[in-house]
C-alpha cells in the first residue's frame, strides 16, 4: 500500500534497514539507545530493524557499555563475515582483483601485467574472469555469497538498458565496448552476482569519500593521476561522485597531440605516459621494457638523487613544468566547482605529489580565482594505489545498503560449464 508521497510499507522497511546499516558501518559500534538520533527512527524502530538484521547475520554484538544508571547498553556492528565483494582496477599497467568482506578488510588479491596487447578487449574480460576465479579459490569462499564485482575503467561509462554498462575509452581504443553483457557471458559467477562497472576516477573518489581524506566534505574533487589524467566531482547533489573528463581540457592550442586524438589536452603535458616521452625526447634514458611505473621512479630518483649528487636538469625541468600544468588544470577545477577540498591520488599522483605537491598547489592557487582559491585545500589521497579497487568494491556495497541490506534479484545468465569447471577445481577443500 502507497502512501501519500508514493513511497509503500516495503519503502519505508528498506529505508529504515538502510539508515541503521549505514549509521553502524561508518560510526559503529553503537548501541540501540545511540541509533534512534543517529537515525532519525523511533526506539520501537530501531528495535525491530535491530531484530532482523541481527536474525539475518548482518549485524552482530560488539561488547558492551555502561549506561547513566541502569543496565550496561549492547553496541551492536556490522559483521564483517556476513557479505563479501570484489573490487578490480582495470588499470594501465595491471589488472587488479582484490577480495573483500563487508568491512573492506582485504582477503586476497590477484594481479594480471597488462604489457604488448594492453587494452585488447579480450584480455581484459579474460583476466578479469581469471582473477575473480583465482581470488575466491584463494579463500575457498563460494561465489554465492559475493555481493557483487565492482569494476574501475578508463572513459566515460554508459549505463544502457539492453547492453548494460557500456565504456567509450577513446584513449585506449574502446569504441561503446559492452563490457558488462562481455562479462556476463560466460561469467565463472551465479546470476545473482552484479557486475556494477563505473569510471576508474569515480571509484577513487568514493573511496577516499568513504574512509580517507575525504570523509566530512560536502564539495570535493578527487583527481586520478596515471598513464592519463581523470576526476571525480562530489557534491551534495551527486555525494557518490560524477566522473568528470579533465584531462581533455585543452591547456594549450595546437599543443602536443593526446591519446585521444586531440591537440593540448592537459593528459598530453601531466599524463604519466606523455611525462616520460617529453623526458625521452629530451634525453632521458629509460632501460628498454621498463614499465611505467618503474620508469616514473627512475625520472623521480634522476630529478633528486638520494646519494645528494647533481639532479638531472631536464628530468627536474619536465617535472617542474608538469607541476605547473597540473597546478594551472587544478585551477579550472577550483574556478568551475568552487571545491572545499582537492585530493589527488592514483599511482603517478602519489610518486610525484610526494615531492612536487607544494609546486602544483602554488601554481594552482596562483592561476585560479582569489575567492574560491581561498576556500580550498589540495592535499594526496590516503588510501594509497589500491584506493581504486578499494573504490570499485564500495559500488555492489553502495547498492546492498541502498536496498536494505537485502541481496539483488538474479540477473540471466548461461555461464558455460568450463567456467564452473575451473572454479571447482581450483577452490580448496
Amino acid at each position: 500500500m502507497a502512501g501519500r508521497n508514493g513511497r509503500t510499507v516495503r519503502d519505508l522497511r528498506r529505508a529504515n534497514r538502510s539508515a541503521v546499516l549505514q549509521r553502524l558501518y561508518f560510526d559503529g559500534p553503537l548501541s540501540r539507545f545511540e541509533l534512534g538520533p543517529a537515525t532519525g527512527l523511533s526506539s520501537g524502530s530501531v528495535s525491530n530493524v535491530v531484530a532482523d538484521l541481527v536474525a539475518e547475520g548482518l549485524v552482530e554484538e560488539a561488547g558492551s557499555v555502561d549506561s547513566d544508571g541502569g543496565r550496561p547498553r549492547t553496541l551492536l556492528r556490522v559483521a564483517p563475515a556476513s557479505g563479501h565483494m570484489i573490487g578490480v582496477d582495470v588499470g594501465e599497467t595491471r589488472v587488479r582483483v582484490e577480495l573483500f568482506d563487508l568491512t573492506l578488510t582485504e582477503l586476497a588479491r590477484a594481479e594480471r601485467p597488462l604489457e604488448q596487447q594492453r587494452y585488447d578487449v579480450e584480455v581484459i574480460v579474460d583476466h578479469i574472469r581469471s582473477g575473480v576465479v583465482e581470488v575466491l579459490a584463494a579463500t575457498g569462499l563460494a561465489p554465492e555469497r559475493l555481493l557483487g564485482v565492482g569494476i574501475g575503467v578508463p572513459g566515460i561509462v554508459e549505463h544502457t538498458p539492453d547492453r548494460g554498462a557500456v565504456v567509450h575509452g577513446q584513449t585506449i581504443g574502446w569504441d561503446a565496448v559492452p563490457l558488462e553483457s562481455l562479462l556476463r557471458t560466460g561469467s565463472p559467477l551465479p546470476g545473482t552476482v552484479p557486475y556494477v562497472i563505473d569510471n576508474g576516477a569515480k571509484t577513487l573518489g568514493q573511496a577516499e569519500m568513504w574512509f580517507g581524506a575525504g570523509r566530512g566534505a560536502r564539495n570535493a574533487l578527487v583527481v586520478l593521476f596515471g598513464s592519463g589524467v581523470g576526476a571525480c566531482l562530489v557534491t551534495p547533489e551527486a555525494e557518490h561522485g560524477r566522473a568528470v573528463e579533465w584531462g581533455h581540457l585543452t591547456v594549450r592550442v595546437r599543443g602536443r597531440r593526446c591519446r585521444c586524438g586531440a591537440l593540448g589536452c592537459l593528459e598530453a603535458y601531466a599524463g604519466a605516459e606523455s611525462l616520460l616521452a617529453r623526458w625521452h625526447e629530451e634525453g632521458g634514458r629509460v632501460p628498454e621494457g621498463t614499465d611505467e611505473e618503474t620508469a616514473l621512479t627512475a625520472m623521480l630518483a634522476a630529478a633528486h638523487p638520494a646519494d645528494g649528487s647533481a639532479p638531472d636538469p631536464v628530468a627536474l625541468a619536465v617535472l617542474e613544468e608538469t607541476a605547473e600544468y597540473l597546478g594551472a588544470g587544478l585551477s579550472d577545477l577550483i574556478n568551475l566547482f568552487q571545491p572545499e577540498r582537492i585530493l589527488m591520488g592514483g599511482w603517478a599522483g602519489l610518486q610525484l605529489g610526494s615531492r612536487f605537491l607544494p609546486a602544483v598547489r602554488r601554481h594552482a592557487l596562483s592561476y585560479a580565482l582569489r575567492h574560491p582559491a581561498g576556500k580550498v585545500t589540495i592535499e594526496l589521497g590516503r588510501l594509497g594505489p589500491d584506493a581504486v579497487t578499494v573504490g570499485a568494491a564500495i559500488l555492489p556495497l553502495a547498492d546492498f545498503f541502498a536496498r536494505g541490506g537485502r541481496r539483488p534479484d538474479p540477473a540471466p545468465e548461461t555461464p558455460p560449464p568450463a567456467w564452473r569447471t575451473a572454479l571447482r577445481d581450483r577452490t580448496p577443500r
